[in-house]
């Protein structure tokens, strides 16, 4: 089956496996942000879905030498003052608990920066004088993920809170590691030679539970949506160490069959105790839950492994689509939903 070329296309109508094959580019962007001024004490990111995407990779690479928080909801932290650099991303622009907590953000005097694809977010930050990036289109949200990323980095340097090195050469660095690893993961090469397709075979019929140490969390978080969104199944993501505090006792009783698949991120970057972790955890629960598809992430820089680890998942998981005999672009029940809700 993902061998057939005429299948893939027929159900691949939107070109999810052209757009993973070609994402290298993103990183490669340039958006230009006029200066932020402001004296800082924290910085609050909101964003929902595949727009929150960036801002959880940003916590791992370059990561923050100030306090960060996600806000995945309609409120904002109390804490929220005219210190603090308020980023609000939306891909539609019309994401309404965005817009909800920008206009909260807005009431705090917090100090704001908008990017978005248009919309409501693009309007505001035109009327009130915003510094605003425009992302370019992309067929949905997920696939604009490394665009997302680049824009938020754009944002923090306007603001004068980059405080990695060289950050410009290390995504162009990144982007050329990208480019030359997905070519053994496109739709031409036969699944013998194609990890991205057998791991995907090894996946269909079973919901995907992902873990992944520190580091690779938010790749893991991205393979968990892709699972969502690409493949339309139900997925579950989880971190180390504290997964050895709780969930880990759940895979250790009935029942005896589970409809798993266990998919591990392994970075070689992750602390020794991390590592171990893994190992003994598999050796402990041998028998007790599906042995993990261990996924070993690629590259000699962490930004290397995140891109090349979002970018293998998004490959995995339209494959897996593409198993289940489901077009992996659209997310219909989404539209529907929030038509419904108004």
């Amino acid at each position: 089956m993902l061998d057939d070329l005429k299948y893939i296309h027929q159900r691949d109508g939107q070109d999810a496996l052209g757009i993973a094959e070609r994402q290298a580019s993103q990183l490669e962007h340039k958006f230009e942000v006029p200066k932020i001024e402001g004296e800082f004490s924290n910085v609050v990111f909101a964003g929902m879905g595949g727009s929150a995407l960036p801002a959880l990779l940003s916590t791992s690479w370059p990561g923050y030498n100030l306090p960060f928080e996600i806000c995945r909801q309609y409120n904002i932290p109390v804490y929220v003052s005219d210190k603090t650099l308020f980023i609000a991303a939306s891909y539609s622009g019309n994401t309404e608990e965005t817009l909800s907590a920008l206009a909260k953000a807005e009431e705090k005097g917090a100090i704001i920066a908008v990017f978005a694809g248009g919309g409501k977010l693009e309007e505001i930050a035109g009327q009130k004088g915003y510094p605003f990036v425009k992302i370019p289109k992309a067929e949905q949200p997920r696939y604009a993920v490394f665009y997302m990323l680049v824009a938020l980095l754009a944002i923090l340097d306007a603001a004068g809170l980059l405080q990695e090195k060289d950050t410009a050469g290390q995504l162009a660095k990144a982007a050329n590691f990208l480019r030359e690893s997905v070519k053994s993961w496109t739709a031409t090469v036969p699944t013998a030679q194609n990890p991205a397709k057998k791991l995907a075979i090894e996946l269909a019929g079973k919901s995907g539970v992902v873990y992944a140490g520190p580091l690779l969390a938010p790749a893991a978080y991205k393979w968990k949506i892709s699972f969502n969104e690409n493949a339309k199944n139900v997925a579950w993501w989880g971190q180390y160490p504290e997964f050895n505090h709780n969930e880990f006792i759940g895979w250790s009783s009935h029942p005896i069959q589970k409809l798993y698949s266990v998919v591990d991120l392994r970075s070689n970057l992750e602390h020794p105790r991390i590592q171990k972790r893994f190992e003994l955890s598999d050796k402990l629960l041998s028998g007790k839950r599906p042995a993990a598809q261990v996924v070993q992430a690629q590259g000699e820089t962490l930004l290397e492994q995140l891109v090349w680890t979002v970018a293998y998942g998004d490959f995995v998981t339209i494959y897996l689509a593409l198993c289940n005999g489901v077009n992996p672009a659209p997310v219909d029940l989404v539209e529907k939903f929030k038509k419904e809700l108004g």
